[in-house]
């Protein structure tokens, strides 16, 4: 975000707002205390001049947006002329398919994913699908989709290991407080004195 910020072509737009949001929720699953992240995300943000609301309202906006369409409605749609005052979803694309500076970005690509997987969220992990439709898009909007395709591929190695690392620790603290409970247990019965038995009367 930050080489972004400083680069003499990048222009935010809401893609990449989307795009940051969705990193930084998925990559942020788990975290605690979970009430930190909203201002470890302001922070983020804040860090390069930019407004963290501005994010989160544009990718909240963008969702809502593209869950009105189907893939093959989204795709007919790109192929039609677009006015760039139109929704902010098909206004943004408009206008980047016209910059031929346009600034494409990794973060853009999670964007850009996430759209997809609000439409249909089976779609991404059909990897034919995926591709077919990525390609569509790519051709509709002056995109690159090779470089496109390869950071996805990174993306969605980099979601199946945070998943993976993310059961590992769950594992490893069960396993810790299972054999807290059972110190616990074993302090008790060294500390507790046995009850004496019963005198008959």
């Amino acid at each position: 975000m930050h080489l972004l910020s400083v680069n003499a072509d990048f222009r935010y737009d809401s893609i990449y707002g989307l795009g940051v949001a969705t990193a930084f929720d998925r990559f942020m699953q788990g975290y605690q205390p979970d009430r930190d992240k909203a201002s470890i995300f302001e922070a983020l943000c804040r860090a390069i001049g930019e407004d963290p609301q501005t994010y989160q309202q544009d990718a909240t906006q963008l969702r809502a947006e593209i869950s009105q369409y189907s893939v093959s409605d989204f795709v007919d749609r790109l192929q039609e002329p677009i006015d760039a005052s139109s929704n902010l979803l098909f206004g943004t694309l408009k206008r980047i398919s016209e910059n031929p500076k346009f600034k494409y970005s990794r973060l853009f690509a999670i964007g850009l994913y996430s759209l997809l997987e609000q439409i249909d969220s089976e779609l991404v992990k059909d990897e034919k699908r995926r591709n077919e439709t990525l390609t569509q898009v790519c051709a509709a909007v002056n995109l690159p989709y090779e470089k496109i395709q390869k950071d996805l591929e990174l993306y969605r190695s980099n979601l199946e290991k945070i998943t993976q690392a993310q059961s590992v620790l769950q594992d490893i603290l069960k396993a810790d407080r299972k054999k807290k409970e059972e110190r616990a247990k074993a302090k008790d019965a060294v500390t507790t004195p046995p009850s004496p038995p019963n005198e008959p009367s």
